[in-house]
């Protein structure tokens, strides 16, 4: 049976038509799946018993399956099992007035950044675009309070699954979707150039947040924490995402984990602005607390030096915020993320919330 997922709705037309129902049937059964969240064709009671039956032998609307959650105060961690037996793990995190979703896009990830818990596994493969849409579906599911915001921060570089995620930010904004603003969907990459200035071509994706790691002021420092970077030039990065065509009034986000006494300090804080002044009027810099994994070497610096170094970087007029990343208590903050599920579990036994 074939996943209604995959299919933005002109598709989705063509394809109910080929199991003998009208085209405009397929607006009522997405309504059903993304707006009222129900994947029981059997209840969609606007259609006939005998449509509901072709559609229930036909199609399904879920292909993962929650294996396992972990609660915390601010945040809850959903771990989801593949159809080929992999995980993947997706968080939701409480803001202030509203739910943020941090979805993955890969299982594991090739980028190999040396800071980063999810690179220890490597690569197994992309998501389909199903595979992201249901992490959506599955956890607002789980929820009485709507999901407004979704941030492609979990697992995986978003961007070298591009068109699968593209397809998924397509669902995910459309009326006949999800339905969710542009404005409220976000990328975050390590900074593949050649796929940014795709992005910046993309009538879509262009529309989007977009959120790129730095974490290092010289070429030198980001080779060694951002292997990517030996291709991906950090120079070359800036000036990319200084041309990138947001309108005067939106800016990307320039992510920084600030690692103590390697990236941190007081002379890294001016590299970093005569870095981005050029262009300081396109970004917003967040400064980001490193979040501590056993299996890395790496520690955390105290606030009075993370508030330092964005009192040098203010100095120079750049628009700088500190943020204190959700979720550390379930390891699905950051950088923490894991595939395995013997280290997700671990997490869970370790928790004071746990459930």
């Amino acid at each position: 049976m074939e996943l209604i997922t995959s299919y933005a709705l002109q598709e989705f037309k063509e394809k109910i038509q080929s199991v003998g129902l009208e085209p405009y049937r397929a607006s009522q059964v997405m309504n059903w799946i993304y707006q009222r969240l129900e994947t029981d064709f059997h209840k969609m009671t606007n259609l006939s018993k005998a449509h509901r039956d072709i559609l229930s032998k036909s199609f399904r609307a879920h292909t993962l399956e929650l294996a396992d959650k972990v609660s915390a105060s601010d945040s809850i961690k959903y771990l989801f099992r593949t159809e080929d037996g992999h995980f993947i793990e997706t968080v939701l995190i409480f803001e202030r007035d509203h739910l943020t979703l941090c979805l993955s896009s890969q299982i594991g990830c090739a980028i190999n950044c040396r800071f980063c818990a999810t690179a220890r596994d490597g690569l197994v493969r992309n998501l389909s675009t199903p595979e992201i849409i249901d992490q959506y579906l599955l956890v607002q599911r789980d929820l009485s309070q709507r999901i407004r915001n979704v941030v492609f921060m979990g697992m995986g570089e978003p961007l070298a699954n591009y068109e699968a995620v593209r397809k998924a930010v397509e669902i995910m904004i459309s009326p006949w979707g999800i339905n969710l603003s542009k404005r409220r969907v976000s990328i975050s990459t390590s900074g593949l150039i050649a796929q940014i200035r795709r992005m910046a071509q993309d009538p879509l994706m262009k529309e989007l947040n977009l959120a790129v790691s730095i974490n290092a002021p010289s070429q030198y420092l980001r080779e060694y924490f951002m292997p990517i970077s030996k291709t991906n030039p950090l120079e070359e990065l800036i000036e990319t995402l200084g041309m990138f065509p947001y309108p005067p009034d939106r800016r990307i986000m320039l992510e920084y984990v600030l690692i103590k006494d390697i990236n941190d300090r007081e002379r890294d804080a001016h590299s970093l602005a005569q870095l981005v002044k050029p262009y300081r009027k396109k970004f917003k810099i967040n400064l980001i607390p490193y979040n501590p994994d056993p299996s890395l070497p790496f520690e955390r610096p105290d606030l009075q030096r993370v508030y330092a170094f964005q009192d040098i970087l203010r100095s120079y007029n750049l628009s700088v915020f500190v943020r204190l990343s959700k979720g550390i208590e379930v390891f699905g903050a950051c950088g923490q993320l894991r595939s395995k599920r013997k280290y997700f579990l671990e997490a869970v036994h370790d928790s004071p919330n746990n459930i």
